[in-house]
């Protein structure tokens, strides 16, 4: 049974944590297949995935996993392995149609940010799921300073300030590393955002926050330092209005009928 555990903010009954960013990168995979697996989920929907699904074809082939890639983009579709059955789709669609695929698990990495209205995203999502159905999304937060600073500025300045401090980024004509980024619905572990999820029909089961994004301050030596310092003294004394990613744990709430 999971215990509530409380913060100086406030009182939350469900798992929670706060940790460093870069094991909410490199324990992703891991993660993502122990919720398979702890679920028993087999049908499974990979929400953004595109031409590089998060689950390789052995893992599906070895826990029989009915695996389907859901992305807006036909041509990004084309390029994943014919292995994994494919649907072209806008999940931000307010008019999208749910044609009766419901789904274990729906998951989502690095998307949720690029979709305009975070009420479609996660309302479309609820959609798909079967009863009791789970969905996991990683994703960066506002209001950690690189993604607001990407939040206000226009699209053309933004890119040349990614150019600036990253210099391993160059973005070309037709490089994706850097897409139009809306943070809707992308906060950490706040009674709001949690309050919109409640409302919609989901229970959230858990949220972690991460701080930290070393990878912004390539060039500016003295700057990273503070931010390592200051990441390290947030997981320990955690600000949720201050994290830069996040992992969610949803799970859609059991329908009663009332007479």
């Amino acid at each position: 049974m999971k215990k509530w555990k409380t913060t100086s903010m406030t009182v939350l009954p469900f798992k929670y944590k706060y940790d460093k960013t870069e094991k909410a990168f490199t324990g992703y995979y891991s993660f993502l297949e122990k919720l398979i697996l702890d679920e028993g989920a087999i049908k499974i929907c990979d929400v953004g995935g595109g031409a590089n699904p998060s689950l390789s074809p052995k893992f599906i082939e070895k826990h029989g996993l009915d695996y389907t890639v859901l992305d807006i983009s036909a041509d990004e579709l084309k390029k994943a392995p014919d292995v994994y059955r494919k649907v072209q789709a806008d999940i931000g669609d307010p008019n999208l149609i749910i044609d009766g695929e419901y789904y274990d698990l729906v998951f989502s990495r690095m998307l949720a940010e690029h979709v305009k209205r975070g009420y479609d995203f996660h309302n479309n999502i609820l959609k798909m799921l079967s009863p009791n159905g789970v969905a996991f999304h990683f994703f960066p937060t506002l209001f950690a300073l690189p993604f607001l600073v990407n939040y206000l500025l226009p699209e053309r300045v933004a890119y040349e300030l990614i150019n600036v401090l990253q210099p391993k980024i160059r973005l070309k004509e037709g490089n994706k590393a850097k897409f139009p980024a809306y943070y809707s619905w992308c906060f950490g572990p706040l009674a709001h955002q949690i309050g919109r999820f409640e409302k919609l029909g989901y229970q959230v089961e858990e949220y972690w926050g991460f701080y930290g994004h070393d990878g912004y301050y390539g060039r500016l030596k003295l700057l990273l330092k503070l931010h390592q310092h200051t990441s390290n003294y947030l997981v320990k004394h955690p600000i949720p209005w201050l994290t830069d990613f996040a992992y969610v744990i949803l799970r859609k709430k059991a329908i009663t009928e009332t007479c």
